[in-house]
């Protein structure tokens, strides 16, 4: 069998169809400043004109034979997941929405539930909603070799041939081909943390060892029964959450108290370095994790001079850089080994090679309470975005725009007054009692207090202007009475 179509007629001789689950809980804090927590890399079109997010369920599409994917995110980036795979035509089977961030141990064992419910022989194709894989047709092919093994009982992780003594990825070291099982799958010997790069180079040196990518193949039954002998506690804790979720419109929000039981720890920690199940499949499939910035240069197209520019930048002598702008013109004189990364609100200069600085510039904004750390200008909803233009004393200027057919919820501020003047496309504005049609150059006023709402009766996209005036103007200033989406 060597081709993608071979995984899907193998799929139909086995008792056990494959479910993708995608893990799109991450923070993405190292790709500051473009990753955001509220916009964080995995939704980012960082490596083509789709998303890192869509790039991997778009691995799981046409003749492979997978099962719609499950997908586990942030309760926050719900409308982030549904709007950008219903872009590729994907409906997921659902979206499993974590109230706060435990890792991927819990996140794991909530989607296996779920399945064992529906699917108790299911096989779950975990993968990272954030990472690249440049040859797919490999990627699958590895999935095939690793069938065996998972329909066998065992949790098949796929380790990639290391390039280099990279002390930024756990390894994985493999011992011997698993008795009975002829598919390339190795025994697993152990797992290491991140090492130092005396050690990395060892590991390179041995042939023994792969990184650890975080893709695994497991029997949901296996992967549960290993669970509640040696994590009882997180098993039970997800149980209770997933058992107590509320269901709303094809997700399923995990009880947040049952949930914040669970130990937040990964797989790997879990389970995965405790288990006497575990097996490897080594691939070479043009693996990464893309976790910085000098990764993501590392990976791009650069020119003869090693520079890797994006967006409107100019530069003159500069050597082996990577710069970034996502509208601002950046102007580079004279630079070597530097990183350049500028967003509509802030600037990151970093040696290249210093894979944490963002993170650690993460930390501070974070002890500082900067609004940089969550948010760009543009803020995204499910029924479109605004963006800050400006604000200032007791005013706050916003550019909103609504996706056709889409409305903002019902509302009303006990500390602002809003004065909108549509600018493109046509707009339905409640306030109070009445309904008015309003057009491009008409506009509109929202008294402190009065009950309203805007949406977008046409076909194109509706952009207006947003004067916020009063005592306090923040987003906590929005009492919503009814909503579309099932916000409260």
């Amino acid at each position: 069998m060597d081709t993608i179509t071979d995984l899907a007629k193998f799929q139909q001789l086995s008792s056990a169809q494959i479910h993708p689950v995608i893990l799109s809980g991450g923070s993405g804090t190292r790709l500051w400043p473009l990753s955001r927590a509220a916009y964080p890399k995995q939704f980012l079109k960082l490596v083509s004109d789709r998303s890192l997010l869509q790039e991997t369920a778009a691995r799981n599409l046409g003749d492979v034979g997978f099962a719609a994917p499950l997908v586990v995110c942030n309760e926050n980036h719900r409308f982030l997941v549904t709007e950008q795979l219903g872009e590729l035509g994907i409906r997921p089977q659902v979206i499993l929405l974590e109230p706060l961030a435990r890792n991927t141990g819990p996140a794991i064992a909530a989607a296996a539930l779920w399945l064992q419910a529906r699917d108790p022989d299911a096989l779950m194709l975990v993968q990272p909603s954030d990472h690249v894989i440049d040859n797919p047709a490999d990627f699958h092919r590895a999935v095939m070799r690793g069938l065996p093994a998972a329909q066998a009982g065992r949790l098949v992780t796929f380790g990639v041939k290391p390039m280099w003594p990279d002390t930024g990825y756990g390894y994985i070291q493999a011992s011997d081909p698993l008795d009975g099982i002829d598919d390339g799958a190795l025994d697993v010997d152990r797992f290491v943390e991140k090492p130092d790069r005396d050690t990395a180079q060892r590991f390179l040196d041995s042939g023994t060892f792969y990184w650890n990518s975080g893709i695994f193949l497991l029997s949901v039954r296996t992967y549960l029964d290993e669970l509640a002998q040696i994590n009882a506690a997180m098993l039970d804790a997800c149980r209770a959450a997933v058992a107590d979720a509320r269901e709303d419109a094809g997700s399923l929000h995990l009880d947040a108290g049952h949930f914040g039981r669970a130990p937040a720890l990964s797989i790997d920690h879990a389970v995965m370095e405790h288990t006497e199940r575990a097996a490897v499949v080594p691939v070479d499939i043009a693996w990464n994790d893309v976790g910085s910035w000098s990764a993501l240069q590392g990976i791009a197209n650069a020119d003869t001079e090693g520079n890797v520019v994006q967006g409107d930048v100019i530069h003159q002598g500069v050597k082996n850089c990577y710069l970034r702008s996502e509208g601002r013109l950046v102007a580079a004189i004279g630079l070597e080994n530097i990183t350049v990364v500028a967003t509509d609100d802030a600037v990151l200069v970093t040696g290249t090679g210093e894979a944490g600085a963002a993170s650690g510039v993460v930390e501070m904004l974070r002890l500082r309470g900067r609004p940089e750390l969550h948010q760009h200008k543009t803020c995204h909803r499910p029924w479109g975005n605004y963006r800050t233009v400006d604000a200032g004393e007791r005013f706050q200027v916003k550019r909103i725009t609504v996706k056709p057919g889409a409305q903002l919820s019902l509302q009303k501020h006990y500390h602002r007054a809003e004065h909108w003047v549509v600018v493109c496309g046509t707009a339905v504005v409640q306030c109070g009692e009445e309904r008015r049609l309003l057009h491009e150059n008409q506009s509109i006023y929202i008294p402190i207090g009065a009950e309203h709402r805007l949406e977008n009766p046409g076909k194109l996209p509706l952009e207006l202007i947003e004067v916020q005036s009063g005592a306090y103007l923040g987003e906590d200033d929005i009492v919503r009475i009814s909503d579309s989406y099932g916000r409260t």
